[in-house]
């Protein structure tokens, strides 16, 4: 059964994507701790970060990393914080989250809850930043 990143990436889901490639995507957590927070996703359904062969896992990072650049042109922040957690979605996915303190990146809090049109204007400046 495809995961529903799978769901969302194939259309059969909406989401509010900020960067995609022939290998991953990038888009807006729905729920998100702060604004701006995005998952970085691989196409391919691998449950488990560390189960990416290394080449993967390099390219991977790389397009993490470009997507963390552009969040920190449009969203005010100190940092980008990184989380892997990967119980919740058997799908390979990392948190991008623009942190000012160290408990901005506590997924214990509660969420934020923006609207479509805060998603999409928020979707929107990170992908026009994407380099």
């Amino acid at each position: 059964m495809p995961s529903i990143f799978t769901k969302i990436l194939s259309g059969d889901i909406p989401g509010h994507f900020v960067a995609k490639s022939d290998q991953f995507f990038a888009m807006l957590d729905i729920n998100p701790l702060r604004e701006g927070h995005v998952l970085v996703i691989p196409n391919q359904e691998i449950d488990y970060l560390f189960d990416l062969d290394e080449e993967l896992l390099a390219s991977y990072m790389a397009f993490t990393k470009r997507v963390a650049k552009a969040i920190e042109k449009v969203v005010p922040c100190k940092r980008i914080g990184v989380a892997v957690i990967g119980l919740e979605v058997p799908h390979a996915h990392i948190h991008l989250v623009p942190i000012n303190h160290v408990g901005d990146i506590d997924f214990t809090q509660p969420k934020l809850s923006p609207s479509l049109e805060q998603l999409a204007e928020t979707a929107e400046k990170i992908r026009l930043a994407f380099i």
